[in-house]
C-alpha cells in the first residue's frame, strides 16, 4: 500500500488496509516460539500430545486470532479505555482481600473466585499498568517526566498494585509490574539523579526486606539461590537439576525426546518454569541460542514499532508491553541458569500455561494496533493533574 493511497479519506479504516499494515515477520516469530513450545511439551510428556502440547497449541492459535482482532482496534479506543482497564484490575485485586472471594492455593491468595470460574487479577494489571502509564505520560510535559512533583501519579500507578500483588504473596508478578513500570519511567525521560537515588534506596532495602518482609518460603528461595548445593535434594533441587540439564546438552544436544533429565522426571516443573532447561538438554547450545535469537527478534521488532508511532501513548504502551515480555525472558533465563532465585516466572509462549499466554497475546495485540494505527492522532491530556 503506497503512502498516497493511505491518505485517501477512510482508506486507513478499511479492514483490508489494516491487515496489510500488520508486521507478519513479528507474527511469524511468535508462531516459531509457540511452535517450539508445543514441540517441547510433546517431548517432555514422553511423546504425547496430552496433557500439555495440544492445549498449548490450541490456546496459542485461538489467541492469535484475538491478537489479530485487537490489532484492528483503533488506538483511540485503547487510549480511552486505559484508566478503565487499570481501575477494574485494581478493584479486582482489592476484592481478593475480601473473605470468601479470594481463592488460596499453595499458600498464596492470587485468584478471585467468581463462582463459575476463577481469574487472576494480577495478570490483568500487567496490561493495566502499561496502559495507565502510557496514558499519563502522553499528556505529561518533558519536564514532568524528567522530575516533578507530578511523578507521584506514575509512582502511585505502579506502587499500589505492586504492594497488593506482593501481599498475596506473588513476588514474581510483583517484580514484573514494578520493573515494567520502572522501565517505562526511564524511557519517558526520568532524571538520572532520581534513578540513581531510587537504585541506592532499593539496594539498601534488599537485606531488611529479605529478613523482615518476606515469607519463610521466599526467604528460603533466596538462601537456596546463594548456595543451591547446600541442600541438593531439598530446597536446592530445582536449580541443581536445571543446571545439570543445561550443561548435559553440550553443543548440539542429546536429540529431540532424548533428554534424560526431563524424560526420567529429574527436572521439576519441566512443562512450565524449567522448560528452557529441557530445550537446552535436547537441542544444546545451538538450539538455546536460536530460540533466544527469536525472542530478540520479537523484542527488536516491537521496539521498532514503538518508534514508528506518531503518538506518545503508542510509543509508551508498546515499549511497556515489550519491557514486560523482555523481563519474562530475562528473569526465566536467569532463573533456570541459577543466576536468579526461583520466583515462578515462566518463559513466555514456550512454557505451558494459559494465563500468561493470554496476557502476552493481548499485549501484543496492543503492539500490533500501534503498528496498524501508527498515524493516529490522540488528544493531549491524561485526565490527571
Amino acid at each position: 500500500m503506497t503512502a498516497s493511497a493511505l491518505t485517501r479519506p477512510g482508506e486507513r479504516d478499511r479492514i483490508s488496509t489494516k491487515f496489510g499494515e500488520i508486521d507478519w515477520r513479528f507474527i511469524a516469530l511468535l508462531c516459531v516460539v509457540a511452535g517450539a513450545g508445543g514441540a517441547m511439551l510433546f517431548s517432555v510428556a514422553g511423546g504425547s500430545w496430552e496433557p500439555w502440547a495440544a492445549k498449548h497449541l490450541i490456546r496459542f492459535f485461538g489467541l492469535l486470532v484475538v491478537l489479530l482482532a485487537l490489532s484492528m482496534v483503533n488506538l483511540r479506543i485503547w487510549f480511552g479505555a486505559s484508566y478503565i482497564v487499570y481501575g477494574v484490575a485494581l478493584v479486582l485485586l482489592m476484592l481478593i482481600e475480601v473473605p470468601g472471594l479470594g481463592y488460596t492455593a499453595m499458600g498464596a491468595t492470587r485468584w478471585l473466585n467468581l463462582g463459575f470460574t476463577r481469574i487472576q487479577p494480577s495478570e490483568i494489571m500487567k496490561i493495566g499498568v502499561v496502559l495507565a502509564l502510557a496514558r499519563w505520560y502522553h499528556g505529561a510535559s518533558a519536564q514532568d517526566a524528567k522530575f516533578s512533583w507530578k511523578l507521584i501519579f506514575p509512582v502511585g500507578i505502579i506502587g499500589v498494585p505492586f504492594l497488593l500483588v506482593a501481599h498475596q504473596p506473588d513476588l514474581g508478578t510483583a517484580m514484573l509490574i514494578g520493573l515494567t513500570g520502572a522501565a517505562m519511567m526511564f524511557m519517558a525521560g526520568l532524571d538520572w539523579k532520581v534513578i540513581a537515588a531510587a537504585a541506592a534506596a532499593a539496594v539498601a532495602g534488599v537485606v531488611p526486606y529479605i529478613m523482615f518482609g518476606m515469607h519463610d518460603y521466599q526467604r528460603n528461595r533466596i538462601l537456596t539461590f546463594l548456595n543451591p548445593e547446600g541442600d541438593p535434594s531439598g530446597n536446592g533441587y530445582h536449580i541443581v537439576q536445571s543446571k545439570i540439564a543445561l550443561g548435559s546438552g553440550g553443543l548440539l544436544g542429546k536429540g529431540f525426546g532424548l533428554g534424560s533429565q526431563s524424560q526420567l522426571e529429574f527436572l521439576p516443573e519441566k512443562q512450565t518454569d524449567f522448560i528452557f532447561a529441557a530445550v537446552s538438554e535436547e537441542f544444546g547450545f545451538v538450539g538455546s541460542i536460536t530460540l533466544l535469537l527469536c525472542y530478540a527478534g520479537i523484542i527488536l521488532i516491537a521496539l521498532r514499532i514503538a518508534s514508528l508511532s506518531h503518538s506518545h501513548f503508542g510509543r509508551m504502551a508498546t515499549a511497556g508491553v515489550t519491557s514486560t515480555f523482555a523481563l519474562y525472558v530475562l528473569i526465566n533465563g536467569a532463573m533456570v541458569m541459577g543466576l536468579a532465585p526461583v520466583v515462578g516466572v515462566p518463559m513466555p509462549l514456550l512454557s505451558y500455561g494459559g494465563t500468561v499466554m493470554l496476557t502476552v497475546m493481548i499485549g501484543f495485540g496492543l503492539v500490533m494496533a500501534t503498528r496498524v494505527h501508527r498515524y493516529a492522532e490522540l488528544p493531549k491530556g491524561h485526565g490527571l493533574i
